[in-house]
């Protein structure tokens, strides 16, 4: 697993020292916690569901779902076996529902393959999932870095992590992905933990202390 205790040790001696707000992030946020989600379906399944809506709302619908398919457990066969009132008596939208019945659909004819997934590069692995409706580059990078466990994904897009780049790199508004990226250039090769810390950044209280940039 690419999170190792030596692995984030390194990530956090770069971060540190390559940049002087991520630094101050890290001292104020503590250790690093993320852990690797070992249902690579079951995460897919929960970033569809979660597009759009509260992520209490997306939890609601997400335990209604494992209902109707209990006692089987989350997996393309039990989603190709529902029928579309199930999933809408779940509270799954009817758009969200093809994406899942795609998404099930593609894992079982082998189109996205989960289980070697992770033996391909990120690009392949973005590649192989934007491949089923629903699912864009972003959610994609979300899989790379919370199932993966890859170590240098920049979701620029992500909106938790471009309102912490505006609240602590003191800009005055979002920045666009040329401003992100030149922001963000110094994280790499560590970039998915530093985008970590700009999601639990965005936790921590308002102080006066900002790095223009």
């Amino acid at each position: 697993m690419p999170y190792t205790r030596v692995n984030i040790r390194a990530a956090l001696r770069h971060l540190r020292t390559a940049d002087p707000v991520m630094r101050e992030i890290i001292r104020r946020v503590g250790p690093f916690e993320l852990r690797v989600q070992p249902d690579r379906f079951g995460s897919l399944v929960r970033s569809i569901l979660a597009q759009q809506i509260s992520g209490s709302a997306a939890r609601s619908i997400r335990r209604r779902l494992e209902g109707a398919i209990a006692p089987s457990k989350l997996s393309p066969e039990a989603i190709a076996r529902l029928h579309p009132d199930d999933l809408r008596a779940a509270g799954v939208s009817p758009q969200k529902a093809g994406y899942l019945r795609d998404l099930a659909t593609k894992t079982l004819d082998g189109r996205v393959r989960l289980r070697t997934i992770g033996r391909l590069s990120d690009e392949e692995v973005i590649g192989q999932l934007t491949q089923v409706k629903g699912i864009g580059r972003w959610t994609a990078q979300m899989f790379l870095i919370f199932s993966l466990g890859r170590l240098d994904v920049f979701p620029h897009e992500d909106l938790g992590v471009r309102a912490a780049i505006r609240r602590f790199y003191g800009l005055r508004e979002l920045p666009d992905k040329e401003r992100s990226l030149r922001i963000a250039a110094p994280w790499s090769p560590y970039a998915s933990v530093a985008s970590w810390y700009c999601w639990r950044g965005c936790e921590l209280p308002e102080t006066s202390g900002r790095t223009a940039r």
